[in-house]
């Protein structure tokens, strides 16, 4: 397939570009700076500009099957949800409709599946902007007419892919780790352009 990816330059993003690339998808991926590209390949196009520049998100989107958006500003709050409202508009204009989200176990009614310490302290003080960066992300996705699926992973660690993690758990599930690798959830990212299992779904993703 022909796919976008937008975040490609971020720590999720490294490894979903890695990702399809080795799954034999022909990769477009947005920058600001090309420098940050890993190594070039020859089904990777590096297309320069910002995700809040209507007409490069326009450039990136155009012509691809499918766009896995994994954008992040760490604690910020605005790039992911403008950021992604931006993509859907741009996939109207150009007649793409298969959207992969990245956003955030603990929003909407996976919010049950969070312990006191992600409930309270870091969601609710610590990281508050991103968590309202991602509810609203999630509103502009939802609402589109776009073949879309929001994967809501949990806290993110450096470990390698192991195949083994849980996906698709209901919103009471409590035994959960609230852990994953970046190289699992990049691998679940990618999944997704391929498989219908959780189309217009949320999965929550979690050891």
């Amino acid at each position: 397939m022909k796919v976008a990816i937008f975040g490609a330059t971020g720590t999720v993003g490294r490894h979903v570009v890695a990702r399809a690339l080795a799954a034999g998808h022909q990769v477009t991926a947005l920058t600001r700076d090309p420098a940050n590209i890993a190594a070039p390949h020859e089904r990777l196009r590096v297309e320069v500009g910002d995700v809040m520049d209507p007409a490069a998100v326009e450039r990136t989107v155009a012509g691809q099957d499918a766009v896995i958006v994994v954008l992040g500003a760490g604690r910020k709050g605005v790039v992911r949800a403008e950021g992604t409202r931006l993509v859907i508009e741009a996939m109207d204009r150009t007649g793409v409709k298969r959207l992969i989200c990245q956003s955030s176990l603990g929003v909407g009614d996976s919010r049950g599946n969070l312990n006191f310490v992600w409930k309270y302290v870091m969601f609710g003080m610590l990281l508050r902007q991103a968590y309202a960066d991602h509810v609203q992300q999630e509103q502009y996705v939802v609402a589109s007419d776009l073949d879309w699926t929001i994967v809501r992973p949990s806290a993110f660690t450096d470990g390698p892919a192991t195949g083994t993690y849980r996906r698709g758990f209901p919103a009471t599930e409590t035994a959960l780790s609230l852990k994953i690798s970046r190289a699992d959830l990049a691998n679940f990212l990618v999944d997704q352009l391929t498989d219908t299992t959780y189309l217009q779904r949320t999965p929550g993703i979690s050891n």
